[in-house]
């Protein structure tokens, strides 16, 4: 089965772009991106900049007005934050922007959802930053409340953070069962089990063969403690390699990128990097994601052959 490719937008800092230009630009990538063959854009779900990606003064576009605007100027690449930051939102109302997201996509949209993790846009907004045990534990009733929005006519839930009473979502999602649910984040103690339970997809960083191969076997042994078919959830990744059209620019790329966000990656020629990716889809990966901080939209063309070399 052909793997699903997304196009990921972190960085909205586009030299010579004036801030009124900002949207169209990215809208622009975006319809670049669905040209050349990708499946899904994504944007992030925060309000500072991330060190890695830039400064944290950089221009940060909010993730689901985003999208909104992403939907409504494309036709058939999917959309999704990746991943929603459960404290940023009452999981009610995240429920009802994603079935709007779907509405204005005409069904193209998905909910990737995490803990959280940017203590400083926390405390800059105002937002509650409790420990990690709890962002999990809300996190789990979160994702709970969204399954039952997308699922049941006047679901009711009572839990320790969130509830919902009767809670009416209408209009009604425009895929059946609702809009697929990503879980974000590959920590084997809590994040994993919520993957069994909750999502349609995982993603996991690109931490090499061996770390991935021996988190899909724990996520395994979770969706048996439940009883749930592993196969049913796609397992997606960061992809593992950086386009290039020659391999000697390579490694002068690969020296400009962070090295806390380097992980594996390798630098490739689409005609490689569709070798590399090959072997992770005979480990059971369904799904790759490349950002835009390492393939810039004057690349898109390079993943449109990586694309094509998989149809």
């Amino acid at each position: 089965m052909r793997p699903m490719f997304g196009y990921h937008l972190p960085n909205y800092t586009f030299p010579g772009v004036a801030p009124e230009a900002l949207f169209e630009h990215v809208v622009g990538l975006a319809r670049r991106a669905e040209e050349v063959g990708f499946d899904l854009v994504t944007v992030m779900d925060h309000f500072y900049q991330i060190s890695g990606v830039g400064p944290e003064d950089a221009s940060m576009l909010e993730a689901y007005s985003t999208l909104a605007g992403i939907a409504a100027r494309t036709s058939r690449i999917r959309v999704g934050a990746l991943v929603t930051g459960v404290t940023y939102r009452n999981p009610a109302l995240l429920a009802k922007t994603v079935t709007t997201l779907d509405v204005i996509s005409g069904g193209r949209a998905i909910l990737g959802m995490g803990a959280a993790w940017n203590e400083s846009e926390h405390r800059g907004y105002g937002f509650d930053f409790p420990r990690v045990g709890e962002r999990m534990d809300r996190l789990d009733e979160a994702l709970t409340i969204c399954r039952m929005m997308f699922t049941e006519d006047r679901p009711t839930f009572e839990g320790r953070f969130y509830r919902i009473e009767a809670a009416r979502n209408q209009p009604r999602p425009v895929q059946a069962g609702g809009p697929r649910i990503l879980v974000g984040g590959g920590g084997e103690q809590r994040t994993l089990r919520l993957v069994a339970r909750h999502a349609d997809l995982s993603h996991w960083f690109p931490l090499g063969m061996d770390v991935l191969r021996h988190k899909a076997e724990l996520l395994e042994r979770y969706c048996e403690e439940i009883g749930r078919d592993p196969a049913t959830i796609t397992r997606t990744m960061a992809a593992p390699v950086l386009l290039v059209a020659d391999e000697r620019e390579g490694e002068a790329r690969l020296a400009r990128i962070p090295p806390e966000r380097r992980g594996a990656l390798v630098a490739a020629t689409p005609a490689r990097a569709a070798e590399i990716l090959g072997e992770y889809v005979e480990a059971g990966f369904g799904g790759f994601t490349f950002g835009n901080t390492m393939l810039p939209g004057e690349s898109l063309d390079l993943a449109g052959e990586l694309i094509a070399l998989f149809a």
